[in-house]
C-alpha cells in the first residue's frame, strides 16, 4: 500500500511533467502513486504522459471536478486514500528529492511538512521579484511575530495527513490559498507542524498559473486569521472539524 498520494494538478504541461515524474521515479524510496488532476481530455499532459510510460509506480488520471487550480487539487483530495497527501507542481523536479525527508517528518508524527525555501538550506531562484518580496515578508512577520512553525508559509508544496484532508473543512476557492489555510488552521489547533529546506527553481517551460494579485487578497485573509489568533486573540481553538466538536484533538 502507499504510503503517499502524490498530486499534480496539470494544464498541458506535456513539456514538462516527464522530467518530474522521472524524478519522482528516480528519487523517492517510500511507496507512492502518482494522482494526475487534470481539467480536459485534450490537455497535452495526458498524452505525453502516455507515450512515455515505463514509471515502477502507479499513475491516476483524475479529472477536475470543479474549475481551475483549486479545484483540481481539492479533486485530487477527494481521490487520494494514502496516510499523507503531498501537492508538487508540474515544472519543480528538484524537489522530488525531498519527498522521503517529509515522510519522515510526517511519520514522526507531524499533520503538515512544509517544504520551505526561506529556512537554512533552501533557496529560490528565478521567481518574480513581486511574488519573491511578498512571500519572502509574509512568512518572516508570521515565522518571528506569531510563532508559526515554517519559515515559509506561502509555498504550496505541503504534505498533509490524511486526518488533515478528511477532518478540517477547506473554504478558500483561489489558487493554492487551501495550503495556507490547512496550515493556518492546524496552527490554531496545535496540531504538529514540520519543515524541510527546499529549492524552488526557475521554469522551464510554460508559464506560471500562480497569479499574485489575483490571489492576494484570500492569502492576505489567512495572514491575518494567523496573526489575530497568535497574537491578539489566544483563547481556546474554535476551528470546526469535520464531524467532530470543536477544540484541539491529539493524533489519531
Amino acid at each position: 500500500m502507499s504510503k503517499l498520494d502524490v498530486i499534480i494538478p496539470v494544464y498541458n504541461e506535456g513539456e514538462n511533467i516527464i522530467e518530474t515524474l522521472d524524478a519522482l521515479g528516480r528519487t523517492v524510496k517510500s511507496p507512492f502513486r502518482v494522482l494526475i488532476c487534470y481539467d480536459h481530455d485534450e490537455d497535452t499532459t495526458l498524452p505525453a504522459i502516455r507515450a512515455r510510460g515505463g514509471w515502477p509506480f502507479e499513475i491516476l488520471p483524475v479529472k477536475n471536478q470543479g474549475k481551475g487550480v483549486h479545484g483540481a487539487v481539492l479533486t485530487g483530495f477527494r481521490a487520494s486514500t494514502a496516510p499523507a497527501v503531498v501537492v508538487v507542481t508540474a515544472d519543480e523536479p528538484t524537489n522530488a528529492e525531498i519527498l522521503d525527508p517529509m515522510i519522515e517528518k510526517f511519520e514522526e508524527g507531524h499533520d503538515i511538512v512544509s517544504a520551505s525555501r526561506f529556512m537554512r538550506g533552501g533557496r529560490v531562484e528565478g521567481v518574480p521579484f513581486l511574488k519573491g518580496l511578498l512571500a519572502r515578508a509574509g512568512s518572516f512577520v508570521l515565522y518571528h511575530v506569531a510563532g508559526l512553525p515554517t519559515h515559509d508559509s506561502s509555498y504550496g508544496f505541503r504534505m498533509f495527513s490524511r486526518r488533515v484532508i478528511e477532518r478540517v473543512p477547506i473554504e478558500s476557492t483561489a489558487g493554492f490559498t487551501y495550503s495556507i489555510e490547512l496550515l493556518a488552521k492546524c496552527h490554531r489547533l496545535g496540531w504538529k507542524i514540520a519543515e524541510v529546506p527546499a529549492h524552488q527553481p526557475e521554469r522551464k517551460h510554460g508559464s506560471s498559473r500562480f497569479r499574485v494579485m489575483k490571489w492576494l487578497p484570500a492569502y492576505l485573509q489567512w495572514f491575518v486569521y494567523i496573526l489575530s489568533t497568535t497574537v491578539l486573540f489566544r483563547g481556546p481553538a474554535s476551528v470546526r472539524l469535520t464531524g467532530q466538536a470543536e477544540g484541539a484533538r491529539g493524533r489519531q
